[in-house]
């Protein structure tokens, strides 16, 4: 958990430091790492121990993601960032927490909801619900983290802009953002369309009558799309500009919508 924290915290630090490169390098590393250890420990541990295989898997990319940007602020580098002695400042350490209280509760309610979900589907549609539920959030980030990256890509050019007055900069990256995710959210939903099937099958290709059930709330689901975009970006200029409240209040509301339309999909 402190490696997956240090790498989270990490890749905003390589965007201010005016590093992005090295960042992706980074969590690509952290990724091969989590593959191959995966196919390695799973295949070669016996039965009883590939659970704990997967987890030493999952534990070692998150080292490798967390470690390898903590050498390189401590030490000498070309970036305009290195780490050096601090102090405690309550103050600081305050705000930063109030202003991420929406991706804090964000991420406290999707765990809150996935589970309530997971009791609903048990009920009601037995195994195959739960299955289906879990196929169509793993190819939903397939979507999804394209907006996520971007918003925590641009984040620190926002904050930067902001705390230098430049405003007529931050008009500038939010015109050119609606535009982004504008184009990304329509080409999005025509990807999911055309492409539910084949990535539904990857997963639970084995039972006909769980692959429709999947394709038809995927797509249903995959309306979103288009719209959000906007709201995981919105929440993310508005925490960038230190309002927390405002960065919240988009935050619950498109919890809310994306939790009410994964809910149609799923009756």
């Amino acid at each position: 958990m402190p490696f997956q924290v240090l790498q989270f915290l990490f890749q905003s630090f390589f965007v201010a430091a005016e590093k992005p490169r090295l960042g992706l390098l980074v969590i690509v590393a952290a990724g091969v790492t989590n593959m191959v250890l995966d196919a390695v420990l799973v295949i070669l541990l016996p039965r009883q121990y590939k659970l704990a295989g997967a987890a030493i898997a999952t534990a070692m990319s998150q080292f490798v993601g967390g470690f390898v940007p903590l050498i390189y602020f401590f030490r000498k580098n070309s970036s305009i960032l290195r780490l050096g002695k601090t102090k405690f400042d309550g103050k600081a350490i305050f705000k930063a927490c109030t202003n991420g209280s929406s991706e804090f509760m964000s991420n406290v309610s999707m765990s809150m909801v996935g589970m309530l979900y997971n009791l609903q589907l048990l009920k009601f549609a037995e195994d195959d619900g739960i299955a289906a539920y879990g196929v169509m959030m793993y190819v939903s980030m397939i979507f999804s983290g394209a907006f996520i990256g971007y918003s925590i890509g641009t984040s620190p050019v926002i904050s930067y802009h902001d705390g230098a007055g430049n405003h007529g900069e931050l008009k500038e990256i939010l015109k050119k953002s609606i535009v982004i995710l504008s184009v990304c959210g329509l080409a999005m939903l025509a990807a999911a369309e055309l492409l539910a099937r084949p990535l539904v099958k990857i997963f639970v290709g084995y039972d006909s009558g769980l692959m429709e059930m999947t394709v038809h709330g995927f797509r249903i689901f995959s309306i979103s799309f288009p719209l959000m975009g906007f709201a995981i970006f919105g929440s993310g200029f508005f925490t960038a500009l230190n309002d927390g409240l405002t960065s919240a209040l988009i935050a619950f509301y498109g919890l809310w919508c994306s939790k009410s339309v994964r809910c149609c999909c799923c009756h």
